[in-house]
């Protein structure tokens, strides 16, 4: 599995890249703040919404802490996705949120 630091990433969104986050925490979570320009989509709801997601793009994924978002990484890799964890999650961000 591919494993990114929330500091690594936040140097690709800072240089402007144009990546996809996928945000897999619950919806209280999420509304606590969000990574800007991520798409939540509950872990639980991951296989019946993978068809939101381009399989031609890679996916960044973000959990909590970084549990979740591996459990979401690994369904999606068994199903095509090049998907990588973001590992430390958002209690390792310190970029800016969006509400």
């Amino acid at each position: 599995m591919n494993v990114i630091t929330t500091e690594q990433l936040l140097q690709k969104l800072d240089a402007g890249e144009k990546i996809s986050v996928i945000d897999v925490r619950e919806s209280d979570e999420v509304a606590t703040g969000i990574i800007p320009g991520a798409k939540h989509i509950a872990l639980g709801q991951i296989e019946s919404n993978m068809d939101q997601l381009d399989k031609s793009v890679p996916h960044y994924i973000v959990c909590k802490a970084g549990g979740r978002s591996a459990m979401a990484c690994e369904i999606l890799e068994e199903n095509g996705y090049d998907v990588t964890n973001i590992a430390g999650g958002m209690m390792d961000w310190d970029g800016e949120l969006q509400f």
